[in-house]
């Protein structure tokens, strides 16, 4: 995950200072030091840098700081806060036209995700959103981008207008308009063509786009595996075009994060969105204060609840909390919530979001594995109908067939079910204190299962 070694200086750094009954000005020097280092390493631009640093030493050394009663706490906040400003303050939503269609324009150079990131942002607008987009095939130059983007609007269900690569996309823009229009779609997202490298013939065809309707978005795409070299293509794009946001991909892969943390300072214009996987939904509006918490190791709950909220089915979660109540629980159940776990997403990634858990005793030695929900699933699908139901019948020789049919070994297969039955207690206990209090329970039990 991007910033993993940034994050892991920035604590460590900061965790010297936490607990200090007094902070001296040596201390918060010694400490932007090393922030300092953290941040360069991380490939944040060096001037974004020098501003950063110098704004935190500023207030760090201040007087309400110096005579607070929790100082090192203090300093932790300011940190935090800088943190939140250098990527924009707050979220920046979508600029919806009152009088639709709403246009957004894709841009950026070949390879950075944007024919893919234009059908998740299609995918993230209808479904956060519900509106009705129309994708727009205007890379003439790449027929497989065009076909792409068709084949992506297929698979999401959302219609895709494309005139083949012997139209000039500037045409093929101003019909995708006038379609949109007929048919009611209130957004238009105009997958524009790339270069491997900015060139003059290639902004003066977005210039000419653009003037076809004033874009109420100009998304520019960019890699954050590129580094610095994200940063100098969106300045030149936004000198060149005036973009009104940043779309940064691959943010869950490999990367130091740099970018993140220097576009919003040198563009003055604020990432709108963030790509944190493969998926078609794995788009996400990018919040300043929630990475900003990330990156200092004080967990993202906001964002794990709107990711178990997009997943939990409500009158699901309604029928399985009367099954708790009940102790009627089955396998059927578990392997359903195995389920929706797994669609939020990486689960050493949602571990990261809950406040604390990097704080636990331990916990850099808990081995989260994706593979290991597979397991559980390969020993559930090989019980009998019977047996899910009623996992109290399994003895010895089931216990056997059920571990040569899903290929596990048989300790696998006794470790599940004694956490099946200890997690169906625990339950039954949560459900019945929690009653009565009219506070919302959890619905994504069993996660202890898959670690190991």
């Amino acid at each position: 995950m991007a910033f993993e070694g940034l994050s892991e200086r920035l604590q460590e750094t900061i965790q010297k200072i936490k607990g200090k009954g007094k902070v001296t000005e040596q201390d918060v020097k010694a400490m932007m030091r090393e922030v300092r280092f953290a941040l360069i390493e991380a490939d944040v631009n060096l001037k974004v840098v020098k501003e950063f640093v110098k704004n935190v030493s500023e207030r760090a050394v201040g007087s309400d700081v110096m005579k607070s009663l929790t100082p090192g706490q203090q300093v932790i906040k300011i940190v935090q806060d800088e943190l939140t400003n250098l990527m924009g303050g707050e979220q920046s939503p979508i600029q919806f036209n009152n009088k639709p269609p709403t246009v957004i324009m894709m841009v950026g150079l070949q390879g950075a995700g944007k024919t893919t990131t234009t059908g998740k942002l299609a995918n993230l607008i209808r479904k956060k959103y519900n509106r009705k987009p129309l994708l727009v095939a205007a890379d003439v130059y790449r027929p497989a981008a065009i076909q792409q983007l068709e084949t992506l609007g297929k698979q999401l269900s959302i219609p895709v207008f494309s005139m083949g690569t012997e139209v000039s996309p500037v045409e093929i823009a101003r019909k995708a308009i006038d379609q949109a229009k007929e048919e009611h779609n209130d957004v238009v997202i105009i997958d524009t063509a790339g270069r491997l490298h900015i060139d003059e013939e290639l902004m003066q065809e977005l210039k000419d786009i653009r003037a076809i309707k004033e874009p109420d978005e100009i998304f520019l795409v960019v890699d954050a595996m590129t580094g610095q070299d994200a940063v100098n293509v969106a300045n030149n794009f936004n000198e060149a075009l005036g973009i009104t946001g940043v779309v940064l991909t691959k943010l869950d892969g490999d990367t130091r994060g740099g970018a993140a943390l220097s576009i919003r300072s040198v563009t003055e214009k604020p990432i709108k969105f963030i790509g944190m996987g493969e998926k078609m939904d794995a788009l996400e509006p990018f919040h300043p204060e929630r990475m900003a918490s990330r990156i200092l190791g004080m967990g993202d709950m906001l964002s794990l609840i709107e990711k178990a909220q997009a997943q939990v089915d409500e009158d699901k979660a309604k029928e399985l909390e009367e099954k708790f109540k009940t102790q009627s629980f089955t396998f059927d159940d578990f392997i359903e919530q195995l389920q929706q776990v797994k669609k939020m997403g990486p689960l050493d990634e949602i571990l990261k979001m809950i406040p604390g858990v990097n704080k636990m005793k331990g916990i850099e030695n808990v081995q989260v594995d994706d593979k290991q929900m597979g397991h559980l699933e390969a020993i559930i699908y090989s019980m009998t109908k019977e047996e899910k139901t009623n996992p109290d019948i399994i003895n010895s020789s089931r216990k056997k067939r059920i571990s040569k049919g899903s290929g596990r070994p048989i300790q696998e297969v006794n470790r599940l079910l004694k956490q099946f039955e200890d997690m169906k207690k625990m339950m039954k206990q949560m459900t019945g204190m929690s009653a009565g209090k009219g506070k919302k329970k959890m619905k994504m039990p069993g996660l202890d299962a898959l670690f190991k």
